[in-house]
């Protein structure tokens, strides 16, 4: 089933590298450029499938290392894999949980064979392989899964990334070996940290491998804005240009068209969610914090050009009152909106792309000083 795969671009813009397109799977289409949301434990923490539909949203992200923590692969695909179990009829795309290996710093112990680490869950002693990334995946049977990779911290020194990087590739094969089901897609992830030539080699390699896609990986560790947009103008237009590329990590508004106008089709972020949960709202490009005394007496919706549920519906006033109150009503609804508001944001931009208008209806975002959101 792996011809179920392509991607077809339908536009170029004439003055940047932006593209629009679609990519296809076996649960269904995807139309690039578009932002993904979080679902880490097979839910996009507070809010049903049938309201994440609602937002527009087309492709999830599901986390590998999270989901083998708890409540294991064996149970979700006993449920006939992470589209039942969660009631998600889209395309899911579950990383490799290599970041999350990475992040343990002073829990796990990295060697040629793969990571060794202390479950923060129970104590327990676990071993992730580049083949044991791919059975969890292969088993939660998401439609794109991601190789293994060692993703070096920033700042590290020129050594250290470049051990990571040729790991990184000498990991990617052992996936592509290890690799059993023809209806998921594998996508080899371009490591190198702020290096250059070495980000050049590593998607040189990779590209070579024919893979169905590829992501940028280890950017939004730590690095600063303009070092990101640096990392991601070099690396992309190297990346085959029949392939969706995949910037992962990203959801900021500038992030985004920097990525878009160099050439990035997808991204994903826990911005929408994590925001949501501490009162925080995005509104025309402006991030709000709703608990603030000035929304109290407020009684017209969040955004009067969102047709979002929650602005729709409720009042400022209203979702005030819910976030200072702390109720769970609160993160729903703000998730929902701030979902909705990052994937018709890219939506947008798609639009502009197809009308070739792009660079001229979002340039305070590409321009040098445009702000962090």
């Amino acid at each position: 089933m792996i011809s179920s795969f392509s991607f077809v671009c339908q536009a170029c813009c004439t003055n940047s590298q932006a593209r629009a397109g679609v990519f296809s799977t076996p649960h269904g289409e995807v139309e690039t450029p578009r932002f993904m949301p979080v679902g880490t434990l097979a839910t996009v923490k507070t809010v049903t499938p049938q309201q994440l539909q609602a937002t527009g949203a087309q492709m999830i992200l599901a986390n590998t290392y999270h989901l083998h923590l708890q409540p294991g692969e064996q149970i979700v695909a006993g449920a006939g894999g992470l589209h039942k179990f969660m009631a998600w009829n889209g395309p899911i795309l579950t990383d490799s949980g290599g970041f999350q290996v990475f992040s343990l710093s002073e829990l796990r112990k990295i060697t040629e064979n793969g990571v060794t680490f202390r479950s923060p869950r129970d104590g327990r002693i676990i071993e992730l392989t580049p083949e044991k990334s791919i059975q969890i995946q292969n088993a939660l049977g998401a439609d794109v899964i991601m190789a293994f990779d060692e993703c070096p911290p920033y700042p590290a020194t020129r050594e250290d990334v470049e051990l990571a990087t040729e790991r990184t590739y000498r990991w990617l094969k052992r996936c592509i070996a290890a690799h059993q089901r023809q209806d998921q897609a594998l996508f080899g992830i371009v490591q190198g940290g702020v290096f250059l030539d070495l980000r050049q080699e590593a998607a040189i390699s990779l590209t070579q491998l024919d893979l169905p896609g590829y992501a940028i990986g280890g950017v939004s560790v730590g690095e600063p804005p303009e070092l990101i947009e640096k990392i991601v103008r070099a690396t992309a237009p190297m990346l085959p240009a029949e392939k969706p590329r995949y910037l992962m990590g990203v959801g900021t508004y500038r992030e985004m068209v920097q990525a878009i106008a160099a050439g990035v089709d997808l991204f994903d972020c826990v911005i929408p969610t994590r925001w949501a949960r501490h009162g925080t709202v995005v509104v025309g490009g402006e991030r709000w914090n709703l608990k603030n005394a000035q929304f109290r007496e407020d009684f017209t919706p969040l955004d009067e050009s969102c047709d979002c549920y929650t602005c729709q519906n409720f009042t400022r006033a209203y979702l005030c009152h819910l976030v200072r109150t702390r109720e769970i009503l609160a993160y729903t609804l703000l998730s929902i909106h701030n979902i909705t508001e990052l994937v018709r944001f890219t939506q947008r931009i798609r639009e502009a792309i197809l009308r070739d208008r792009f660079t001229e209806e979002f340039a305070q975002w590409l321009a040098p000083t445009a702000s962090s959101l």
